[in-house]
């Protein structure tokens, strides 16, 4: 049995922030520019900032180790944030939903299948869906970046996730279904305000019959694949888990887990890749090395999963962009008893900000923190850095569980992009932001010209997959 946690005496220390006790003035800049107000109020009044918003308090926490004391030394007493409950809506209990005992034991059977040796698994189908996908393109063609994106990461989620077990029309509905999903959680009135799902608004019917389709298609696949062969996709491995208890998911738990992993597995990616493709347009020095390097490394052929070692600058220019663009650009936790963080009180039930956005755009950690510098990422420079200067995956015990099956992903599908094509900024664009639950592009998304480069298409690897 475990010994009672001795209390431990918490500063009386108010953290500074905007006046204002209702916090309508902080709603109104909020509603004009959050990733400005969020900046702003690291800004002026420093590390840890009391900010009234929605009725709410949040405390804005910026300092690296203050972050780490949030997110690794406080996790015990640490709950998902308040307005996380707007991701029940199509996630319903999975991991990123899930709390205390539940979330313990998901995560358990969760890690089962990002374990190293079945992450690399997935090299393969990662670089042959995405070779596929590029085939639609066009020499001279005008591509949407952010849909072009969103398409083949959806396609090489749903391979992995599934296999062969959906048809193009089965991608189709998910895509469309995803968007209407994407569409609410981007800050629209109806999840900003916590609307009731059965309150009958355009947008509350559209999602709700958007989850509706992607339940049907998710509970036909869970079905078929229990009354069919075992397989080493993702899915496959979901369904052999056990916990200690030798239990396995429940449809439900499965039908959880799924969505979470299509809405997170496929958008962050997506997200990440179409800023790095914006970033390699507007900086053709970066991109003839990153190019340079893939010649050397892949040649003609399609990258796979021991390739990536090989690939350092390859990793920095992604891990730049991510600092820059992060597509989680905040993490939030609620204090579930009171604490103290950085020398000042936060009470219990108060929700807590940590935002990659602020954090990754701090001169204290990056100088010329605006600037596109992949070489920020050499082993040199990156290890002067305080531990949480960078988080894009989150931390601690919640850590994004896909970590390093993302930066798999997006590492082999960049290497294929860049390997064959080069994709130029149409003239009179400027990248917009748009955040919601991730950092997307705004507005219609950015246009980019595509040429294909010279020399032959890319073949299988020598393992013929």
């Amino acid at each position: 049995m475990n010994e009672p946690t001795p209390s431990v005496a918490v500063s009386s220390r108010r953290a500074p922030g905007p006046p204002g006790r209702w916090g309508l003035r902080n709603l109104a800049r909020f509603a004009r520019d959050q990733l400005g107000l969020l900046r702003a109020v690291a800004d002026e009044y420093g590390d840890v900032a009391r900010l009234e918003l929605f009725g709410n308090t949040y405390f804005l926490v910026s300092h690296p180790d203050d972050i780490e004391a949030v997110l690794v030394k406080h996790a015990r007493v640490m709950l998902r944030d308040g307005h996380s409950v707007i991701l029940e809506r199509a996630l319903g209990k999975g991991l990123l939903t899930s709390e205390g005992e539940r979330w313990k034991q998901q995560r358990k059977l969760m890690a089962q299948a990002f374990v190293p040796r079945r992450i690399q698994s997935y090299g393969a189908a990662m670089a042959s869906v995405t070779a596929s996908g590029l085939r639609p393109w066009l020499d001279g063609a005008v591509i949407n970046l952010h849909q072009e994106m969103s398409r083949l990461t959806m396609e090489v989620v749903a391979e992995v996730l599934f296999g062969s077990g959906l048809t193009p029309s089965d991608i189709e509905l998910v895509r469309d279904s995803m968007e209407t999903v994407n569409e609410f959680f981007a800050n629209s009135p109806e999840a900003i305000t916590l609307l009731p799902a059965w309150v009958p608004t355009p947008l509350n019917r559209r999602v709700t019959a958007a989850v509706a389709r992607l339940d049907e298609l998710l509970y036909r696949i869970i079905a078929r694949r229990r009354a069919g062969e075992p397989r080493e996709d993702l899915l496959g491995t979901l369904l052999a888990a056990q916990g200690d208890d030798g239990a396995r998911m429940n449809d439900l738990q499965l039908r959880d887990e799924a969505m979470t992993l299509f809405l997170a597995g496929h958008e962050t990616t997506a997200l990440a890749l179409a800023h790095t493709l914006y970033l390699l347009s507007t900086h053709p020095e970066v991109e003839r090395r990153l190019h340079a390097e893939l010649a050397a490394v892949v040649g003609d052929r399609l990258p796979t999963a021991d390739d990536v070692r090989a690939l350092p600058y390859t990793e920095r220019v992604l891990k730049e962009s991510m600092r820059l663009y992060p597509p989680a650009w905040t993490t939030g936790r609620e204090a579930a008893e009171d604490v103290e963080v950085g020398g000042y009180h936060i009470p219990k039930g108060a929700q807590i900000l940590t935002s990659q956005w602020v954090v990754h755009h701090d001169p204290r950690w990056f100088p010329n923190p605006e600037g596109f510098d992949p070489d920020r990422w050499t082993p040199e420079r990156a290890k002067l850095l305080p531990r949480f200067a960078y988080f894009p995956f989150g931390g601690g015990p919640r850590v994004c569980i896909g970590n390093h099956f993302a930066m798999l992903e997006a590492t082999l599908m960049l290497a294929v992009i860049v390997s064959r094509w080069r994709l130029d900024m149409l003239p009179g664009q400027r990248l917009e932001l748009k955040p919601s639950v991730t950092l997307r592009q705004a507005g219609d998304g950015l246009r980019v010209r595509l040429t294909e480069r010279s020399g032959a298409p890319l073949t299988s690897n020598a393992s013929g997959t």
